[in-house]
């Protein structure tokens, strides 16, 4: 056996234990929920004798949050992206040197921690009924979406040969028209790689709902397994189980949109 071939054994190895190190909590979580009930220091390696009343008791309890969360996220998609997409193009098509400002603007929005933004929105929400709220929650998820998408969008929609909107322009489209029919087909895979994020930020919040929320009225999945840990100290597998189903929506959709996701992150990288 060469170098080169024990080279690549030895780096195998070291990625298989690697990925063996970082899955092990994952595998932990579905093992403990699939335990009876009890202290997940005390349950085996292997569930041999799975049971599922951890699921049904999350079901039961930790459904609505689930849902709610659902809807949160699924809104938080759909406005960022009406928001993101047309400032990027904008910001993509535009020679200006205000453009330059407007994007370290959004650059610094990322860098301003979540806390700071968290306080300023309930005082605002505060005054004008927001609290408690799916729509509060839904622009509060906002602010970190947007910003995200309008850089990604426009990394991309800057590849975008001006021919196109231009033929289209000459056929007698205006400019939402030409807009609509031309540059969001083609900018798809960013779309999809931007809404997801969008999903996945809105999806695992906490800070925003455990500000914004003051009622149990409105309790996204996360603030439910926050709370749930005060109360299922000995039923350690209904609070894995709700772990379990929480993740399952982020799993799916990135699976499903993984050719997406690659293929709009370095959508515009290369011309």
């Amino acid at each position: 056996m060469n170098d080169s071939a024990v080279r690549r054994a030895v780096y195998t190895v070291i990625g298989v234990l690697i990925l063996v190190v970082m899955l092990f909590p994952v595998y932990w979580m579905l093992n403990a929920s699939l335990q009876p009930s009890g202290n997940t220091l005390t349950a085996g390696f292997l569930p041999l004798h799975p049971t599922f009343s951890g699921y049904q008791r999350a079901l039961s309890e930790q459904g609505g949050n689930l849902v709610t969360s659902l809807i949160i996220a699924t809104g938080t998609v759909i406005l960022s992206l009406a928001i993101a997409t047309p400032c990027a193009y904008a910001l993509s098509q535009f020679r200006s040197r205000w453009v330059s400002v407007g994007l370290l603007a959004i650059l610094i929005s990322q860098m301003i921690p979540g806390i700071v933004i968290a306080n300023a929105l309930y005082t605002a929400y505060e005054r004008i009924g927001l609290l408690n709220s799916i729509p509060g929650l839904i622009l509060a998820n906002c602010a970190s979406g947007i910003p995200f998408a309008i850089l990604i969008l426009r990394s991309f929609m800057l590849s975008l040969p001006p021919s196109l909107v231009e033929a289209a322009r000459v056929d007698g489209a205006g400019l939402f028209r030409a807009f609509v029919a031309i540059v969001l087909p083609i900018s798809k895979n960013s779309l999809i790689t931007a809404g997801l994020f969008s999903f996945l930020f809105s999806w695992s919040d906490f800070l925003f709902a455990l500000t914004l929320t003051t009622k149990g009225g409105v309790r996204p999945v996360t603030l439910g397994i926050y709370q749930y840990l005060g109360t299922q100290v000995q039923n350690w597998n209904a609070v894995m189980a709700t772990a379990v189903l929480s993740a399952i929506p982020a799993i799916v959709l990135l699976v499903a949109a993984q050719k997406y996701i690659a293929a709009g992150a370095i959508g515009g990288a290369v011309k």
